[in-house]
């Protein structure tokens, strides 16, 4: 049951938003999970300031249920950073990902 939410000081179109939903769906198998489970957030044009600049940036948040291994972890941040890079056309320097393993994850009126 993994979430992710890509927040982004780009403008995103719609055409990049499905792009970056539909590559997150298969790396999300890096950390043995299914995009059957996935729920994706994609914010843009947000503020933010990264080192002090307003230049291009974004963060990706993680949450699973669960927890996966850290060669899982270390293959999964390359590839969603990857993915933003290349779809968005912001630096790797600029990018953060971070991890959060949840013990109770809700769904459909009942916990795991």
């Amino acid at each position: 049951m993994p979430f992710i939410r890509i927040q982004s000081s780009t403008p995103i179109t719609r055409e990049e938003e499905v792009k970056i939903k539909s590559e997150l769906g298969q790396a999300i198998t890096l950390i043995r999970k299914s995009e059957a489970w996935l729920m994706v957030k994609v914010e843009d044009n947000c503020r933010m300031y990264f080192k002090g600049s307003d230049e291009p940036c974004a963060v990706s948040e993680v949450m699973l249920y669960g927890k996966a291994d850290r060669s899982a972890y270390d293959a999964l941040t390359a590839k969603i950073t990857e993915i933003i890079s290349d779809t968005l056309s912001i630096s790797p320097s600029r990018i953060y990902v971070k991890y959060d393993e949840i013990s109770t994850w809700g769904y459909s009126g009942s916990n795991f």
